[in-house]
């Protein structure tokens, strides 16, 4: 099962970099810097952090490719815990939206560097549902799925307001956490619910603050999500509120 989840997004990858062109997408450039100040590091449902957080963002676009670097930084230890590089491409048929990129996981403090592909596809209707396998073909050995819905709303005097719902599944993937035994775990893992509100300060910059609420969607997914030991407590809730701002530049 692995193996063929990795050929078919390989496949998927390898296809979209060679026939995306006959699509005829545009070439732009353009590209955003950006920051997140949050209460916690939240990934996956997982707790990576028991203090605020604080996330500068890069990223550029040419035509459907891009290229982004994501840090975390955290407030408890005063250090950079995570650094990201992710290079995608986008396109549309239709009315259906793909996105497939890689992306590689950096950890300055220890060696669990891990790497991911993923194929993502939404379909341009109302709530825009979408669909996103990643799969660890580094540390993890195994995919986690996303499913999600949306909308935004456009306010008065520029404001937008965004609402996503996403529920995720793991699959044999030891990143996402592992059986009582050691074993694979392939069960669904957790549920993000999350409003935010777009604030233009100038046509360049604007201000987003948000708030999210992820819980576990199994009784698997909950004892790991409450096994990760973080800070002085030694044990994370496996359902947690958190939020934050975000502050971005477009270039």
């Amino acid at each position: 099962m692995k193996k063929l989840m990795m050929y078919v997004l390989a496949a998927a990858v390898t296809m979209t970099a060679a026939f995306s062109p006959l699509y005829g997408a545009k070439t732009k450039t353009s590209g955003s810097a950006s920051v997140d100040f949050m209460s916690q590091y939240i990934w996956r449902g997982q707790q990576l952090s028991d203090e605020m957080a604080v996330q500068p963002s890069v990223g550029i676009t040419y035509g459907g490719f891009g290229a982004n670097i994501w840090s975390n930084w955290d407030e408890k230890t005063t250090a950079v815990t995570e650094t990201d590089f992710t290079l995608n491409y986008t396109f549309s048929v239709d009315k259906i939206g793909f996105d497939v990129g890689y992306i590689f996981y950096t950890f300055p403090d220890s060696d669990l560097d891990t790497q991911e592909i993923y194929v993502s596809a939404s379909y341009d209707v109302m709530l825009s549902p979408t669909l996103t396998i990643y799969y660890d073909f580094d540390e993890g050995e195994g995919a986690f799925v996303v499913a999600s819905i949306g909308h935004s709303y456009e306010l008065p005097h520029g404001l937008g307001l965004d609402l996503g719902v996403s529920a995720s599944y793991t699959l044999d993937n030891t990143v996402m956490g592992t059986e009582s035994d050691g074993s694979d775990l392939s069960d669904f893992y957790n549920a993000d619910i999350s409003a935010s509100l777009s604030i233009p300060v100038t046509d360049a910059i604007s201000i987003s603050p948000m708030i999210a609420y992820s819980i576990a969607l199994s009784d698997d997914a909950e004892t790991v999500l409450e096994g990760i030991a973080l800070g002085s407590t030694g044990k994370n809730d496996s359902d947690v509120f958190y939020g934050g701002v975000n502050v971005t530049l477009s270039f």
